[in-house]
């Protein structure tokens, strides 16, 4: 088993995620030797600083290239707005480092493809941050999908509402515009939600999709003047899967009043499975055959006989969080680099991600039906 050494470059809300993450990862799981985080870049020198104290990295940098060059440094650890992404992955993997980078992959699906077929011929392990498949009881979702307990699945219906940004007062950012951000609702919460899909029921052959943008101008903060916005606050998407199954997607940032809200229905021949974030320790299952008048859902509640919840807690119903999703994600990747298993989703997952986003930006813009040529 590895001793491996981390180099973060970000210490935003994700890189604070990941850091904790690395810092637990080896007293939850002692089938792996805990990291060694090593250095932590920032964009400057104080941040840097202040950043590793905090967060228990040995040394601080405000240049992310001289991780590439610490031969203490086995895995880059990218927590960086989405724009960077591209650059630095490709960087880390031509200096021969296994990388970690957090979704969206790239900006674009010419990005992608370059640091997929990249990652493919490296030899190392990379591996981008979708990590809600990581929670056991969507685990135990596909599992029970896999052994047909709702008999064959008929449509799936998925949607990640989130109002971060319902409010007209909410500044321009960085993620507002299209050079930094890429894609808007799509790329921040759409490509978990397209991940979600892939990991349950298998990729889309075909989609028709619409974005709007809502609130279309925006304060920048530093200068005082409105600028427009260059991305899409909502996303919605018919899909037909490789399958046959019909699945529908809705995406939106200002969703007034959800904090988390991914959310899907399995409907299956014979029962149906029904999912929401922000009850993220609970799994709702319906069998069909009940009594008359004794109908309806069971809840399933996470408990230590799921997965991975036995790492974290001996007793059900107790619940697992979003920095637990990290650290199971971490071990994961891990355990891959140790040769145990390859790590899901990676770059090539991250691309898969890409292309669809993509056919749903297209079929907006042309209103018809985009096939996926996989």
């Amino acid at each position: 088993m590895s001793n491996l050494g981390f180099g973060l470059i970000g210490s935003g809300f994700m890189g604070r995620a990941h850091a904790i993450a690395l810092r637990v990862v080896g007293t939850v799981f002692d089938d792996i030797t805990a990291p060694r985080c090593v250095s932590l870049a920032d964009r400057d020198a104080k941040s840097a600083d202040a950043a590793a104290r905090e967060l228990g990295f040995e040394r601080a940098t405000a240049d992310w290239r001289q991780l590439l060059d610490d031969p203490a440094i086995d895995v880059i650890d990218i927590c960086t707005p989405n724009y960077l992404h591209y650059e630095m992955s490709r960087a880390a993997l031509q200096a021969g480092k296994h990388v970690y980078c957090e979704k969206p992959l790239t900006l674009d699906v010419a990005e992608a493809e370059v640091l997929a077929g990249l990652a493919q011929a490296s030899g190392k392990v990379h591996a981008v941050g979708l990590n809600y498949t990581t929670n056991p009881l969507i685990v135990t979702a596909r599992e029970m999908l896999k052994a047909g307990e709702i008999g064959e699945p008929v449509s799936f219906s998925g949607r990640y509402f989130e109002d971060y940004m319902a409010s007209p007062e909410v500044p321009f950012s960085w993620r507002c515009e299209r050079k930094y951000a890429g894609a808007g609702a799509l790329a921040d919460l759409g490509s978990h939600l397209i991940n979600m899909v892939h990991y349950l029921l298998g990729r889309p052959s075909r989609l028709l999709g619409d974005i709007r943008t809502v609130i279309r101008t925006r304060v920048e903060a530093r200068t005082g003047k409105r600028r427009a916005v260059e991305n899409e606050d909502i996303a919605r998407a018919f899909l037909e899967l490789e399958s046959g199954i019909p699945a529908t997607l809705e995406i939106s940032r200002v969703a007034t009043g959800k904090k988390c809200g991914l959310t899907f229905d399995i409907v299956g021949t014979r029962g149906a499975l029904s999912f929401d974030q922000e009850r993220m320790n609970e799994l709702r299952v319906y069998s069909a055959g009940q009594r008359t008048g004794r109908a309806g859902f069971t809840t399933v509640l996470a408990g230590p006989e799921h997965g991975d919840y036995a790492r974290f807690c001996p007793a059900p119903g107790h619940g697992l969080g979003i920095n637990d999703l990290k650290i199971i994600e971490v071990h994961r990747l891990i355990r891959a680099i140790d040769g145990a298993a390859p790590f899901d989703p990676d770059f090539t997952e991250g691309l898969r991600v890409q292309r669809v986003m993509r056919a749903i930006e297209q079929s907006a813009a042309d209103r018809q039906w985009v096939a996926l040529n996989w």
